[in-house]
């Protein structure tokens, strides 16, 4: 046996080792590194607001403070509006729920030539099998239910917490960045930084405007189909759906579905269609133009960076995919050689018929003499 084998034996078994351990904590640790990739870009979206503040004498850590507290104010002051409104809602349709059951038998009744009581209609629901499963499991699930809200705000904290710590101390830990590297990576680094402040800043722009167009509308609605609280609830209906991925548009047209409901049944039907036809409106001619010119990425890679980005990390993925391919795209740029274009005019599709036809013929022609020459 040559010697060197038994020290290539032990040298593989150790690299395996250490690719299973990394391969494990790197699985231990992705939900923390997907909270502080989270963080730091919510910390390059408040950088802009705290860097003005700071240029005017005041710490970083206090300017800090106060951004977060402006959006933890705005954030509970609008969940406690909307938790009001939405409990005093739930009350109305609780106490007039009879009365929409009753107009409902009626209309079958009346359609379908049936004789349905409501008596009967309620005894078969209370007396239903699936109605027995459904609160079993939802005395069971309330465990569930609990654990998940009390995991989602350690996370929520765990967020707020390093978004904290990138923005009050991002000079220092620019400075610790390029300790490490030679003055031209430096540079790099740096510019790298500000490019990523900016587009994510446009980001951020870009949804809020697309959020307020989206309220506009959405209150227009409320307003002519007199749904009550149509100011808050297009202001819910422009966050949610634009600052929740994913799921943001069901979330942000049910809770005006519910209230319009308690007006008129066939309301809700209104607002379910005007919420699905504005959302493919949104989707395809609103928000390619206003993230094209916000961040300057083609519309086409935007649509294609939010697919990408939920594949590989969900919702967070949605959220951060356009401000990050922005990011990478500028800062790429200033190292592609770019060249002066042909006057051409086949560059602009200007190709002509006639040009056309005469290339085919003569290929066509090149074609028949390399076969008559062969033969």
């Amino acid at each position: 046996m040559p010697r060197w084998l038994p020290r290539a034996f032990v040298l593989a078994f150790a690299l395996y080792a250490c690719f299973l351990l990394g391969n494990w904590a790197f699985h231990q640790l992705v939900g923390l590194l997907v909270n502080i990739l989270l963080a730091f870009f919510l910390a390059l979206a408040i950088e802009p607001a705290v860097g003005r503040m700071a240029a005017r004498g005041m710490r970083r850590g206090l300017a800090t403070f106060l951004v977060f507290l402006a959006v933890l104010v705005f954030g509970v002051g609008f969940v406690v509006l909307l938790g009001s409104m939405l409990a005093g809602q739930i009350v109305d349709m609780v106490e007039n729920f009879p009365q929409y059951l009753d107009s409902l038998i009626k209309w079958i009744n009346d359609s379908f030539h049936t004789d349905l009581s409501r008596v009967e209609v309620q005894d078969s629901l209370l007396k239903s099998d699936w109605l027995q499963r459904y609160v079993q499991n939802s005395a069971s699930g309330v465990l569930d239910v609990s654990t998940t809200v009390l995991g989602g705000l350690f996370r929520l904290l765990t967020i707020f917490l390093f978004s904290f710590y990138f923005a009050a101390d991002g000079p220092r830990l620019r400075r610790a960045l390029c300790s490490v590297l030679p003055p031209a990576r430096q540079a790099e680094v740096l510019r790298a930084w500000e490019i990523a402040v900016d587009k994510t800043g446009g980001y951020l722009y870009s949804r809020g405007l697309m959020a307020l167009i989206s309220g506009a509308a959405h209150f227009v609605l409320f307003e002519i189909l007199d749904v009550p609280y149509a100011p808050a609830l297009a202001v819910w209906v422009g966050l949610v759906s634009q600052f929740i991925p994913t799921i943001g548009t069901y979330l942000a047209g049910a809770l005006p579905m519910l209230i319009a409901f308690t007006v008129n049944p066939w309301y809700a039907v209104w607002v379910l269609g005007f919420v699905v036809v504005y959302q493919q409106f949104e989707n395809y001619v609103l928000q390619p133009k206003l993230t094209s010119k916000t961040v300057d990425i083609h519309p086409a890679v935007a649509f294609g960076s939010v697919i990408a980005g939920t594949a590989l990390l969900g919702a967070v993925g949605a959220l951060i995919a356009i401000p990050a391919v922005a990011t990478l795209q500028a800062f790429l740029g200033a190292y592609v050689k770019r060249y002066d274009v042909t006057d051409d005019p086949r560059v602009h599709g200007h190709r002509r018929y006639g040009e056309a036809v005469v290339a085919r013929l003569q290929k066509a022609l090149h074609h028949k003499k390399e076969s008559a020459s062969e033969e």
